[in-house]
Order: C-alpha cells, then structure tokens, then sequence
C-alpha cells in the first residue's frame, strides 16, 4: 500500500467513526435536519465552507485555471459575492421566519409563501438538478483514487459514495457540522500552502507569466459570466438555506455566512493559480481536471501531495453529504409528509430521510459514472436553482402581493428562455455575451413584474 492510499483511507476510516459516534445523539427529525437550530457563527461557517469548498472549487476550478487563466477566479468568487447577499440581506429574514413558523426546508418557504403546488414543482426541478452536484462530487473522489491508485474511475466513486452516505445517514446535519469543521482546518491551509510551493516548482512567477498561453489567459475579466450563472444560486441554493435555518440567530447568520463569503472570495484564487501552473508544467495535459491531481503526483514532494490528495478526496465526499441533505430531507419533508403523509409522526420522518440517504445516495454514484465533468454537473445544477427560485424566493420576501400566479410565470419564464438560447445557440448564448442562464434570469424577473402589473391593472 502506497502513501498516498494509506493516507486516504485513514481519514476515511476517521470520518465514518465520528459520524456513527455522534449519530447516537440524534433522535429526531428536527436534529436531523437543521441540528436543533443551535449552529452559533464558528459551526454555521465551517459548515457553509465545508459545503462550498467542494469538487468545483477545487479540482473543476484549478481545470478552469488550466483552460482560462486568471478569468477562473470568478467560478468560486462569484459563489462569494452571492454568499453576501445571503449573509446580510435574505438569510436573516429567512432565518426569522423558519423559526417562527417551523420551517426546514426550502419547501416548507414555498409552500407557506406561495402554495402546495409551487413547492411540489420546485421540489422536482430542482430533486434533479441536485443530483448532478452528488455526481460532481463523486466525480472528484473517484479522479483522485485513480490518480493515487490506478482504480479504476467508477470504483473510486462507489467508494466516495458509500462513505459520504455511511456517515451522513447516521447523523444528518449534525454529523455533517462536526465532520465539516474537521475537515476545514486541513483543507484550506493545505490548499493555500499549495500555491507557493507549486509557483517555486515552476520556477517561480517570472517564468510563469513568460510561458505560452492562448489570447486573454491573464485577463481576470474573462470569467465575469461566471457570476450570471453563479451568484444567484448561491442566494437561494436550498442545502445552504436549510443551513441557514439551522443557526441560532440573527447574527449567527451574518456572521457565519459573511465569513465564508470573505474566505471564498479570497480562496477563489488558490485553485486558480493552481491550474495556472499546472499548465506551465504540463501544458499537453490531455484533460483539464487532471491539471490539480497531476500536480500534486509529479510536481511537489511526496508527503505534501499526499496530504492534498487526501483532502482534496475528502472534499468531494464531505461537500457530497451536503447534497444528501438537500436531496434527503427534500423527500422526507417535502414529498413525505409535505403530500403523502401529513400526519407522519416525528419518528416516521426520520425514517424516511435517513433511507431516502441511502437512495439518493445510490442514485448519486450512478449519475457520477455517466456524467461528464464536474463543470458540466455542476452547471446544470447552478442554472436551475437560480432560473427557477431566485426570483420567486427574493419576491417572496420584498413583495408582499406576490403570489403562486406570479411564481410560476417567473420560474416557465426563466426555464423556458434557457432551454430556449442554450439549444438555439449551442450554448454559446446571444451575442457571445447574454448566456443561457444570464438570458433566463431576465426572463424569469421581466415575467414576475409583468404578472405583478397586471394583477394591479385588474385590481
């Protein structure tokens, strides 16, 4: 057994001990799901960290870097810039009223605010979606296992899967927190001393800036799309919602989520420079989410490649456990007993979310070995939940004769403009500047005041 290997499948063995551990103290559904509501700002922030800091942020990211340049920086500081509109303008207000009213989920929001059906269709838009961020995670693990092992990819995978859904199952939310935090101290300091140790290899920034490298590569302008696809989703991304429930209060969430909205942002630039890098080492690399794992094997010293592959494993499949929470505690709360059992009793609840993790995450392996790339799974993802909630939840809360009507017409509108430009141009968008999700966005918020005009015309 290599270094490498052994190394991986101590932190593995470390990560499911201490889910099992703490998954004896959870008794009920609402433990489950938003952990008691006691997450002070320390826990809220590592946890959102955790859940950002994953398999996009790091191996798909340091791809960009490798195809973009220094444009890659806006995919994870985009997620940032959303992060802070979380923190100090819709998360303290959502916060407030899960608490009062009960709420844990992002459905329970829509189904209070709006309707039923809203929350039923949203539940299905985005039941789907998600799963193309478990697969995104997979995706990671099972690079780095066959990087580090020769294993091959869909074995690496599996692997990812069952770990993050063994440990994840036991405990939900609270498990996940605990895990969250320990894997933060590692992953981000190991991370950044990355990026000087790989800049040296290379012979420093010099060279680095004198190397060949395709027309606009260190143009930081170059990614700004990015911040259509991603800021809004990261507003109103149902997993960090339902973090975000789970704080004890106000300043929980300010503070917590502004603190990882400032890391992010700054962070962004790690994996950049990463992938920077690693072209100028490998330039005829044969694909660019190989660029992080090849530099970590061949480019720095066994010990210190070692420990960033093992984080960076563990990245993938901790980050996994929050798209298990957002797909489990989806089923349980809002199909289970939100349709098909409303008196379901607390111990039913749990049940279920705890075997819908098992599914999802079975589901979730699956969808790993046929997807694509982790950008691609990704993106699927980001487009819907900014398309199809964005509006409705933000209107929700600013716009009190906001109503079903006016939330279906922006979530058809804004889906049906993206499918509508992405197929019509490839993908490409309009004008190489308005892409498909920038195009929906318009849609979507044009449809909403329309509706609202007319609903006061009628009046």
């Amino acid at each position: 057994m290599n270094l490498y290997l052994a190394l991986l499948l101590a932190y593995l063995g470390l990560q499911v001990g201490i889910g099992i551990w703490l998954g004896r103290r959870v008794k009920t559904a609402g433990d489950f799901f938003v952990a008691g509501r006691r997450l002070g700002p320390g826990l809220l922030f590592a946890t959102l960290v955790a859940a950002n800091i994953g398999a996009g942020s790091t191996l798909g990211a340091a791809g960009e870097g490798f195809r973009l340049g220094l444009g890659a920086w806006w995919w994870v500081g985009s997620a940032g810039l959303g992060s802070l509109v979380l923190a100090f303008v819709v998360g303290p207000r959502l916060r407030r009223i899960a608490a009062e009213l009960g709420l844990r989920t992002a459905g329970d929001y829509l189904e209070r605010r709006y309707s039923p059906t809203v929350r039923t269709t949203v539940t299905a838009l985005l039941w789907l979606g998600t799963l193309a961020v478990l697969a995104s995670q997979l995706i990671q693990a099972g690079i780095i296992l066959n990087t580090v092992t020769g294993l091959p990819l869909a074995a690496g995978i599996a692997l990812g899967g069952l770990v993050a859904t063994a440990y994840f199952t036991a405990g939900g939310l609270m498990t996940a927190v605990w895990i969250n935090l320990l894997q933060i101290v590692f992953e981000v300091g190991i991370m950044c001393a990355l990026v000087p140790l790989s800049i040296g290899r290379a012979g420093g920034w010099e060279a680095i800036a004198a190397a060949p490298a395709p027309e606009g590569y260190w143009n930081w302008w170059a990614g700004w799309r990015y911040l259509i696809l991603l800021a809004p989703a990261f507003v109103v991304s149902p997993g960090l919602i339902q973090k975000v429930y789970a704080a004890r209060d106000d300043r929980a969430v300010r503070v917590g989520v502004g603190a990882n909205a400032l890391l992010l942002v700054a962070f962004a630039l790690v994996p950049t420079l990463l992938g920077v890098v690693a072209r100028v080492l490998h330039p005829s690399l044969a694909h660019p989410q190989l660029a992080l794992p090849t530099l970590l094997m061949t480019d720095l010293p066994p010990i210190v490649g070692a420990m960033a592959l093992a984080v960076l494993f563990t990245t993938g499949v901790n980050t996994a456990d929050t798209v298990l929470f957002m797909l489990s505690t989806s089923l349980a709360q809002d199909l289970y007993r939100g349709h098909l059992n409303p008196a379901a009793t607390d111990a039913q609840v749990l049940r279920v979310a705890r075997l819908s993790s098992i599914g999802s995450g079975a589901l979730g392996i699956v969808a790993a070995i046929v997807a694509a790339s982790i950008i691609d799974a990704l993106t699927i993802f980001y487009t819907l939940v900014g398309v199809s909630l964005f509006v409705p939840i933000v209107g929700g809360l600013f716009v009190r004769r906001a109503s079903p009507a006016h939330a279906f017409a922006s979530m058809a509108a804004g889906i049906g403009v993206t499918l509508a430009v992405h197929l019509t141009t490839g993908g490409r968008g309009i004008g190489g500047v308005m892409s498909p999700a920038f195009a929906g966005h318009i849609a979507a918020a044009v449809a909403f005041a329309t509706a609202l005009a007319l609903r006061r015309r009628q009046a």
